[in-house]
């Protein structure tokens, strides 16, 4: 009968010892082989399981280990070994009779885990030896680049291009990680980590969705806007509806969501009359917000909608431009 290669394919981002049952059982049966050292194989060896670092080709002490043995197993590394899956494959491709070669997953990557790679990855840029460019950002500092993420986000959603909006997404998470990151650096009792952020979020997500955690009841839509708002003001008795409203938002958005905020709880606020300011900036800022409440009462988002009348412009500018010979 055959012998039997196994080779071992672990996620390099869950903790070492997390392999499946499978795993464990033929790390603990067979010997191990590996290029390296690493806490894979502390781990092993604490389990009973006999491990050889191989310094060198791997392919021969492999069948040498599987003709004593029966049974051999490559514990490989991060990159998974694929050169030494090739030569082994090869190998008994022309030696048929000496080895069945068997790949055997011990873990592998949970969703998310690439953002265990990106707190890495910022955390060496924003540490000593890394970007100075990163290293020398303040949270200040690096607000209107937070700002401009967004909108290149949002750009990419309304031109309907989905790989774009992944790579934008991607540079909002990268201002995430950097605030995150600087946070650190804060004086003792001020600091805070990237998981203190992601925390925050898992308990506010739990707290405020009870009909997915907690068995709450809700028959619509509206029903679970309601529980959000009410739980909201649990959370923080005392505060205005407005609480946490962005105030340097564009000033359209920013009506909206004022005259939003105040109709969910029941205030009924009128707007200013136009015809009663004296100020001319004053009388145009009051039409303005008594257009927005009617565009809201319509259905309408004033602030798209004006971006899109301004795009349309702007297209309209561009066609009635006279040649650029230079261009």
């Amino acid at each position: 009968m055959a012998g039997r290669i196994v080779l071992l394919v672990t996620s390099p981002r869950l903790p070492a010892g997390l392999l499946t049952a499978g795993a464990w059982d033929v790390v603990r049966s067979a010997p191990v082989l590996t290029g390296a050292e690493s806490e894979l194989t502390v781990a092993v060896r604490a389990a009973g399981g006999r491990v050889s670092v191989v310094d060198g080709p791997a392919t021969q002490p492999l069948l040498d280990a599987v003709g004593a043995h029966g049974t051999a197993v490559w514990l490989a590394g991060p990159a998974g070994d694929e050169p030494l899956a090739r030569e082994l494959g090869l190998r008994l491709a022309r030696e048929p009779g000496l080895a069945e070669l068997e790949l055997m997953y011990g873990s592998w990557d949970p969703p998310g885990a690439r953002l265990l790679d990106a707190v890495a990855v910022m955390d060496r840029l924003a540490s000593p030896g890394g970007d100075p460019w990163k290293r020398a950002q303040t949270h200040e500092s690096l607000a209107r680049f937070l700002l401009e993420e967004c909108y290149e986000a949002y750009d990419a959603i309304s031109a309907g291009d989905t790989d774009a909006l992944r790579e934008e997404l991607g540079d909002v998470l990268l201002q995430v990680l950097l605030h995150a990151r600087l946070a650190e650096e804060l004086p003792e009792g001020e600091r805070w980590t990237v998981d203190d952020v992601a925390g925050g979020l898992v308990d506010k997500m739990i707290r405020r969705n009870p009909h997915v955690f907690a068995g709450a009841e809700v028959g619509s839509l509206e029903e679970i806007t309601a529980n959000w708002d009410r739980i909201k003001r649990a959370e923080k008795p005392g505060g205005s509806v407005l609480d946490g409203v962005a105030l340097s938002q564009p000033a359209l958005a920013l009506a909206a969501k004022i005259l939003d905020r105040a109709d969910r709880v029941g205030l009924a606020v009128p707007p200013p009359l136009a015809e009663g300011q004296v100020d001319p900036e004053a009388r145009l800022g009051a039409g303005l917000l008594t257009t927005v409440a009617a565009a809201r009462e319509a259905g309408l988002d004033a602030e798209a909608a004006l971006r899109r009348a301004a795009l349309a412009y702007a297209e309209a500018v561009r066609a009635a431009e006279p040649p650029n010979p230079a261009r």
